[in-house]
C-alpha cells in the first residue's frame, strides 16, 4: 500500500449519475461521526503522530480536511452560481501551519459538520445538468460539479485513513 494514496487516487465514472452522487453524498453525510469516533478522545501526544516522514501529524490533518472542505464547498456553490468561474488554489502547507491549526480539533470537526450538512442539502437538491456544471481551478483546469462532490467525499476518507494509519504507529 502506498500511504500517500491508503485508499487509492480518486476514480471517477466517465458518466456520473444522480445515483453516483446520491452515494457519494451518504459518504460525506457519515463522515464527521466516523472522525469523531476516530479522534474525540486522543490525548495531545497522539495528535502528534504522523502517518510518514515528513507528513502531517494529525492534529494537522483535522484542521486540513475542514479547510479544504471549505475551499471545495465554496468552488461548487460558484460552479453552480457563475458561469464556468475561475478559481483559484491554495497554499496548503501554508495553512497547515498557520496559527489557527494550534486550536483544538474540535473547532475543524463543528467546522465540518456545519460544512458537510450544506454540502449534502445541496447536493440532494442537484439536477442532471447542474452536475455537469463546471469551474475552472487556476492549476487543475475544467472540473465539474460532479467531480467536485466526489472528490469531497473520497477527500474526507483518504485522510481518514492517513490519520488511522497515524494512530496505529
Amino acid at each position: 500500500m502506498d500511504v500517500r494514496f491508503p485508499i487509492g487516487e480518486l476514480q471517477v465514472p466517465e458518466q456520473v449519475t444522480l445515483e453516483n452522487i446520491q452515494e457519494w453524498l451518504k459518504n460525506i453525510e457519515t463522515y464527521t461521526i466516523q472522525l469523531r469516533e476516530t479522534v474525540d478522545s486522543l490525548s495531545d501526544e497522539e495528535l502528534k503522530k504522523t502517518y510518514r516522514e515528513g507528513s502531517w501529524n494529525v492534529r494537522q490533518l483535522v484542521h486540513h480536511i475542514a479547510d479544504s472542505q471549505l475551499n471545495m464547498y465554496q468552488r461548487l456553490k460558484l460552479a453552480l452560481t457563475d458561469e464556468n468561474p475561475t478559481v483559484p488554489g491554495f497554499d496548503q502547507e501554508k495553512w497547515a501551519i498557520q496559527p489557527d491549526t494550534e486550536l483544538p480539533i474540535e473547532s475543524s470537526i463543528k467546522m465540518l459538520e456545519g460544512i458537510n450538512e450544506r454540502i449534502v442539502a445541496l447536493g440532494h437538491s442537484l439536477t442532471e445538468e447542474q452536475v455537469r456544471r463546471t469551474f475552472t481551478h487556476q492549476e487543475n483546469g475544467e472540473i465539474t460539479v460532479a467531480k467536485k462532490i466526489a472528490k469531497l467525499a473520497w477527500h474526507e476518507k483518504h485522510h481518514l485513513a492517513h490519520i488511522k494509519i497515524a494512530l496505529s504507529k
